[in-house]
């Protein structure tokens, strides 16, 4: 019995591992790439076009990243299923692609069968997490709210406290209660320190 085909909107903005991505799958029965993406608006604006099977992503690329890219499927009632292919082995990761709606999560490091199969079983209706990944989610929960998430990700990205307070219209103040909360949680002794330890943590 022949494999069902399934097309594929292949996402990376490395263009070395983009082509090895393209050529490898290309030379799978049943697989074919329909397009590929340097960037996640040209990945979302490849996947209204083609309307694939599947969506193969990195998680961090220009403009959208992987994780956004899920959530726009979903929100525009897009059909394509997502399959995440990262070097990120974080549990917070993880965490965050299952809430947007991602049905697969693999690492790059990954044998191209493993991948492979982890792509047939998403197109299955299944979700697929490599079992390290699984393990690493339960065992590192996320403690931050989404408030002291956006700003940790704002300081992550050179923002002074005046401007996040600016920007998000709250006093800086409060700006100030809300990260030094975000600092005690990450047991960091600077603001800077606990966006990047959040930041590693998959947590942003």
């Amino acid at each position: 019995m022949s494999e069902p085909n399934i097309t594929v909107v292949l996402a990376e903005d490395q263009g070395m591992v983009l082509d090895a991505f393209a050529s490898l799958l290309g030379l799978q029965p049943g697989i074919e790439v329909v397009a590929t993406a340097t960037d996640g608006d040209a990945a979302l604006a490849a996947v209204r076009e083609h309307d694939p099977d599947v969506l193969l992503t990195d998680i961090e690329m220009p403009g959208r990243t992987g994780l956004d890219l899920a959530a726009d499927l979903r929100r525009l009632g897009l059909r394509a299923r997502v399959l995440i292919v990262t070097t990120f082995a974080r549990g917070g990761y993880l965490r965050r692609a299952l809430e947007s709606g991602v049905s697969g999560y693999v690492l790059k490091d990954a044998p191209i069968a493993e991948l492979v199969s982890a792509l047939r079983r998403v197109h299955a209706g299944e979700h697929v997490v490599t079992p390290a990944l699984a393990l690493a989610a339960w065992d590192q929960a996320n403690p931050l709210t989404e408030r002291e998430r956006q700003l940790l990700a704002a300081v992550a990205d050179g923002a002074t406290n005046a401007t996040i307070a600016a920007t998000l219209h709250l006093a800086e103040g409060t700006v100030r209660n809300y990260l030094s909360t975000a600092m005690a949680k990450l047991a960091a002794r600077t603001r800077t320190e606990a966006a990047h330890t959040a930041r590693e943590r998959g947590w942003l």
